[in-house]
């Protein structure tokens, strides 16, 4: 998969460690639902996520992010699960079996392009040395990424097998950091620097109150659009300009309402909506995938089993407000990896610049927002 070729050789204007705000902070609330009390993919009862920062003298710009959808033995209890493959330039190991058996085994492990390979073999020592797990003799890893070869030197392979079963393990619940970490350390969006975004969205259906929740790690062009304001366009920092845009994407949807497979896949398509709502294309060269999967407890394949198996799952009459949450939580997570990230110098001396905050208010009230 192709990176972001828009790096501009300047001055950082930002320091690493400046706090900087999330889409809310700044007013940007999109869409009709209510968030999560943190707004995160932990939101999601069970859900966790580990982080591996990754920077090393002036070149070393990488890292990992890893999503568990429940604190036990994934592998002994599978969660259902499906993968939609919006533009695939890109790489998704795992994905046809998850698309064949609708079930995830193992955490999802997010990194950069070349460390895939090492990532998978990471998460499958991590799952064979689980306590119950020493008959397993076959594992299928889930691991997706983007490239981040702009401020990342990516043929040096710094990801190592140590940092992806550290994510893992250091995996917790709560708030969870966003911009430039873990896999999105060195990543760049709309021209800009973009990173790890998440939100969550509260919705009632079938008279229960469900909680869907995004993650992503944000490397892709297209011109910026922020709760349907051109700031792209304002800014004069979009692809086609010399540019070709091309990057990837991988959105993480989580929820605890009872779906299955067949259904996980069609909520998974709604995130697609939401990236479009950014202004993002889905260009040539993007890799643009989503993993979505559901942590009810009643849906979990228990390994080994067999016989007849009845699942009460929701009604497909019922989905509707689900798939609006992925679509509002999935706009605002791009928003938050991009206003989290600060200014990031890198391989060869190149520097992607952070969205500059001040002017996004400014923009944003000149369309009455």
């Amino acid at each position: 998969m192709r990176f972001l070729p828009l790096l501009l050789m300047v001055a950082a204007s930002a320091s690493p460690a400046e706090e900087r705000p999330r889409a809310r902070d700044i007013g940007l609330a999109p869409g009709i639902l209510a968030p999560g009390p943190l707004n995160a993919i932990t939101d999601v009862e069970g859900v966790r996520v580990g982080q591996v920062t990754i920077i090393e003298g002036d070149n070393v710009r990488t890292g990992v992010t890893a999503i568990l959808p429940h604190p036990g033995n994934i592998f002994q209890e599978k969660v259902p699960a499906a993968v939609h493959v919006g533009n695939g330039f890109g790489k998704l190991a795992g994905s046809t079996q998850v698309e064949e058996l609708g079930v995830m085994e193992t955490p999802i492990v997010l990194t950069n392009t070349l460390s895939v390979w090492r990532a998978a073999e990471a998460v499958v020592e991590y799952t064979l040395a689980l306590e119950g797990n020493q008959k397993v003799m076959s594992v299928n890893p889930l691991v997706a990424e983007t490239n981040d070869g702009g401020l990342n030197d990516i043929r040096g392979m710094h990801v190592e097998k140590r940092h992806v079963l550290e994510a893992i393990r250091g995996a917790r619940g709560g708030a969870v950091e966003e911009g430039a970490v873990g896999a999105g350390t060195g990543t760049a969006a709309f021209g800009f620097k973009g990173g790890i975004g998440t939100a969550s969205r509260l919705i009632r259906a079938a008279a229960a109150g469900y909680t869907v929740g995004v993650l992503v790690q944000t490397n892709f062009g297209g011109v910026l659009t922020m709760d349907g304001v051109p700031v792209g366009r304002e800014l004069g920092r979009y692809l086609f300009k010399g540019e070709t845009g091309d990057g990837s994407i991988i959105m993480v949807v989580a929820t605890d309402a009872p779906l299955d497979a067949r259904q996980l896949k069609r909520l998974a398509r709604r995130a697609m909506l939401g990236l479009a709502r950014t202004g993002s294309p889905s260009t040539h060269g993007s890799g643009d995938y989503v993993i979505a999967f559901s942590t009810a407890p009643p849906l979990r394949y228990r390994f080994g089993s067999a016989g007849v198996q009845s699942r009460a799952v929701l009604a497909d009459d019922s989905l509707t407000p689900l798939f609006q949450a992925a679509v509002e939580a999935t706009e605002e997570a791009i928003y938050n990896s991009l206003l989290k990230a600060a200014t990031m110098r890198g391989f060869r001396g190149a520097v992607v610049e952070a969205l500059p905050v001040d002017r996004v208010k400014q923009i944003m009230r000149k369309y009455g927002r």
